[in-house]
């Protein structure tokens, strides 16, 4: 059976990986990549990289995908394809699809495939074994790397739908729990120049190194009190650690090493750009007492180091994001003390020309926030001693949430 291990003298056989046949073709670009570029990025995530398309044969034996050109496909159904066999699917019920979009089938039932997604042959009679499924079945509507839940999209792409497709896609890429300036606030300009970035062919590290600059300009100037500088380049640079994310999401050019370059940053610069700021009030004129401004920065540069271990820890023990575990969890985390809303608290004081209170009133968000998260993490900790493991309010079915509404 091409679709299960089959038990031998030495043990289990591994499972033949399936290859790829692409049905159809299609001439638009999606992020500037072509359907055989995209599909083929999509399937290498997976382990993938026999990709065909017509004229080249279907094959004689194996398992195979069959997957159509004209549709652009949510990562997650490619993944859910790639593991399951024996699998005719359909789009979601509110997508209202004319025909099948993917399969997968052993080689001697991938002509019948063929003509089922080309529309050539209505998908009745299915060969034994095979099963007809919509992808709003499958158990993909978690997303735990992007900390949200969404039935995943089947697109018709051409021409006329390009546009829609690359904004559907921005979409996808982007987190569902994060602060309020990256949710509310860039996403529309975010997409724009992302697409300029595609355009151009700049890679995600090429931004991610742009916003290094950033983060090194802003530093000094903050710690020279030239507070409208630093914030005219720290602003920029929380907008290009949007850019660099999506850009790889939508194109497919995620990396090891852009990953950790990326986060890195991220992890790293901003106690940096609070004690800069600290540094430079003397030369801005709002000197905070000696005391005051150690024991301001001590909570800031602390309670950051914490937040960021009980972060870790609530991980290492429940397995899941501290921020997406109740619904709660995840409003906090529109304004809790990371850059962002902090760099929110700082231009308001800036701006009323007292970056003195923005220094404090950042260090007192933090010690909240701190006690807010080591409060959440006894109370999970105490929920899992007594109801088992937890589970995350976005993987909880949809009905339960609107009768619950998961607090």
């Amino acid at each position: 059976m091409a679709a299960a291990d089959q038990a031998g003298p030495a043990g289990p056989v591994p499972r033949t990986r399936p290859s790829v046949h692409i049905v159809g073709a299609c001439d638009t670009r999606v992020w500037r990549l072509t359907t055989r570029e995209r599909l083929a990025r999509s399937f290498a995530t997976a382990g993938i990289d026999d990709i065909h398309q017509a004229p080249a044969p279907l094959p004689d034996a194996g398992p195979v995908i069959l997957v159509r050109a004209d549709l652009v496909y949510d990562p997650a159904i490619i993944d859910a394809l790639a593991e399951t066999p024996d699998l005719l699917l359909d789009a979601a019920a509110d997508q209202d699809p004319d025909r099948p979009v993917a399969a997968h089938v052993h080689a001697a039932d991938a002509a019948w495939a063929v003509a089922a997604l080309a529309g050539t042959r209505p998908p009745d009679g299915m060969p034994a074994g095979v099963r007809r499924r919509r992808v709003d079945q499958l158990d993909t509507a978690h997303r735990q790397a992007l900390r949200k839940r969404e039935t995943p999209y089947v697109l018709r792409l051409d021409a006329s739908t390009r546009r829609q497709v690359e904004w559907r896609l921005f979409q996808g890429a982007y987190k569902g729990v994060t602060d309020i300036v990256t949710k509310y606030l860039w996403p529309v300009p975010a997409f724009h120049v992302t697409r300029l970035c595609a355009r151009l062919g700049l890679s995600p590290n090429a931004v991610t190194a742009v916003s290094l600059l950033l983060v090194v300009g802003a530093l000094f100037a903050f710690w020279q009190g030239w507070y409208a500088l630093g914030l005219a380049m720290a602003w920029p640079m929380t907008f290009l650690d949007t850019v660099d994310g999506k850009l790889a999401r939508v194109t497919l050019t995620s990396s090891r090493f852009g990953n950790v370059f990326d986060h890195g940053i991220d992890l790293i610069h901003p106690p940096f750009w609070y004690v800069a700021w600290g540094m430079g009030l003397a030369a801005a004129g709002a000197a905070l007492p000696a005391a005051t401004l150690t024991a301001g920065l001590a909570v800031i540069v602390v309670g950051y180091i914490l937040g960021r271990l009980v972060e870790g820890a609530f991980i290492l023990w429940h397995g899941m994001e501290i921020h997406v575990w109740r619904r709660l969890d995840s409003r906090f985390r529109l304004v809790t003390a990371r850059r962002n809303p902090n760099l929110v608290l700082l231009t308001v004081a800036a701006l009323a020309g007292r970056p003195d209170i923005g220094l404090l009133a950042v260090a007192g968000w933090t010690a909240l926030s701190l006690l807010f998260h080591i409060v959440r993490l006894l109370m999970a900790t105490r929920a899992t001693r007594r109801d088992g493991a937890l589970r995350s309010w976005l993987s909880a079915p949809a009905a339960e949430l609107r009768t619950t509404g998961n607090r």
